[in-house]
């Protein structure tokens, strides 16, 4: 049984416009010019690690609780699947393994996410980022972990997996071999093709 752990922003699910739509209301509501546009290309952080950027230090965790007030109306529900997404954990499933996502987003708008998009996974793990993920990845027993950010190969690394890349999010197929990853695909799509092969070499193994 081969199980495998996913990201969720820009791997499984594309959040931008609800991200964008939640901090657009922010702006609107705290005369804040945060620069939306801006923001969802650069997707991965912590969200205090974004507000930082736009905020005096001791007003982040005050609008990063506002944030997480609105983000379930507002961001939520307009996410939707990336291509490939429910055909790679379906070849996942089809092989016995098992699935986990683990990701930076807070626990409960990743659950809530993962079942607007109908996401056939077994457990959900949050407020986790780069090499803090390893530790859900290791216990869950995953074999590989595929993310969009460099962050995500920090992961895969402490949890003792294959780190599989996609170039989804802010990193180019060529800067994420360029940071280690050991695969690196276009995207979501090419999942399913790259893991029978892998599993087909590991049984010969």
């Amino acid at each position: 049984m081969t199980s495998v752990g996913f990201d969720l922003d820009m791997t499984l699910a594309d959040t931008r416009a609800g991200i964008a739509a939640t901090y657009d209301e922010l702006a609107a509501r705290l005369g804040v010019p945060f620069d939306s546009a801006a923001i969802v290309e650069r997707l991965g952080p912590p969200l205090e690690t974004e507000l930082a950027n736009w905020l005096p230090a001791e007003d982040v965790a005050a609008v990063a609780d506002l944030y997480r007030e609105i983000y379930p109306e507002m961001g939520v529900p307009v996410h939707t699947a990336m291509a490939g997404a429910h055909e790679s954990i379906d070849a996942v499933r089809l092989a016995g393994g098992r699935v986990i996502v683990v990701t930076g987003k807070n626990v409960r708008d990743a659950i809530g996410t993962v079942k607007v998009l109908g996401l056939d996974v077994d457990e959900v793990v949050g407020s986790v980022f780069g090499a803090a993920k390893g530790s859900a990845l290791a216990r869950f027993g995953a074999a590989a972990y595929v993310g969009d950010h460099v962050a995500d190969i920090e992961a895969a690394r402490a949890g003792g997996a294959v780190s599989v890349t996609v170039a989804t999010g802010p990193y180019t197929v060529g800067e994420l071999r360029d940071h280690g990853a050991d695969v690196a695909l276009g995207d979501l799509t090419e999942f399913t093709a790259w893991f029978a092969g892998w599993r087909e070499r590991d049984e010969v193994r």
